[in-house]
C-alpha cells in the first residue's frame, strides 16, 4: 500500500471512529434530576442522556459520516470542499458538547422523559404476581446532579477528531488517490469492448441484441 492511501484509510477511519464515539457518548446518561414530592411519596431519580440534551451532536456526527463517503467519492477541489464542511460538522458536534448541560435543561428534558414513558408517566412493580403500577410523581423541587463528565469527554474528543479528519483532508485530501478509479477504469474499457464487439458482429451481418444461444 502507498503511503497516500494509506494516509487516505487512516484518515477515513480517524473520522468514522470519531463519529462512533460521539455517537455512543450522547447514548449515555450525563446527569440525573431528582424530585423531592411531598412525604410519603418517595424521591424521583430520572437519569437523562446526552441525547436528550444535546441531540444536536449526535445528529451532527452523523452528517459527518455521510461526509466522509462524500470524500471517498469526490477528488480535487470537490475533495476540499467535503473537508471543510468535515470540519465544521466536528467542530459544531463539539460546540454542543461543551455548551448544551444546564440545570434547566435537565429537570426540563426528565420531565419530558416521564410524561413520554410508556405508561403516560407510570413504572410497573410491586410483588411479582401483582404486577402493581407506581405513579412516577414529577413534583415538588428539582434537582440536576451533573454525572456525565467522563462521556461528555468523549463526545467532545470524538468531534475533534472529526475537525482533524477534516482539515488532513483539506491539506492532503487532492493528493490521495479516488478510490472509485479503479472501477471507472474497469467500465470504461468493458464499454470499449462491447462496442468493438457490437462493430464486429454488424460487419458479419449478425445481430448484436440477439443472445447466441438463440440465433439459428
Amino acid at each position: 500500500m502507498s503511503a497516500a492511501r494509506r494516509e487516505f484509510v487512516l484518515v477515513l477511519l480517524g473520522g468514522a471512529a470519531g463519529a462512533g464515539l460521539v455517537v455512543l457518548a450522547v447514548r449515555q446518561p450525563w446527569a440525573h434530576a431528582v424530585f423531592t414530592p411531598p412525604r410519603p411519596l418517595p424521591a424521583q431519580d430520572i437519569a437523562v442522556t446526552g441525547q436528550q440534551l444535546v441531540p444536536l451532536a449526535g445528529a451532527l456526527a452523523l452528517a459527518a459520516l455521510a461526509c466522509l463517503a462524500a470524500v471517498i467519492a469526490t477528488r480535487s477541489v470537490a475533495r476540499r470542499a467535503a473537508g471543510v464542511l468535515l470540519a465544521v460538522l466536528g467542530a459544531g458536534a463539539a460546540v454542543a458538547a461543551l455548551t448544551g448541560l444546564r440545570a434547566s435543561a435537565v429537570l426540563a428534558a426528565a420531565r419530558a422523559s416521564a410524561l413520554s414513558g410508556p405508561l403516560g408517566g407510570s413504572t410497573t412493580g410491586g410483588s411479582p404476581g401483582g404486577g402493581a403500577v407506581h405513579e412516577i410523581v414529577i413534583a415538588g423541587p428539582g434537582r440536576a446532579v451533573m454525572a456525565g463528565a467522563s462521556w461528555r469527554a468523549v463526545a467532545v474528543l470524538g468531534a475533534v477528531a472529526i475537525v482533524l479528519a477534516g482539515l488532513a483532508t483539506v491539506w492532503r485530501g487532492p493528493r490521495w488517490p479516488v478510490m472509485s478509479a479503479r472501477f471507472e477504469r474497469h467500465t470504461s474499457a468493458q464499454r470499449r469492448t462491447d462496442s468493438a464487439t457490437m462493430w464486429e458482429s454488424l460487419s458479419r451481418d449478425v445481430d448484436p441484441t440477439v443472445d447466441d444461444g438463440t440465433r439459428s
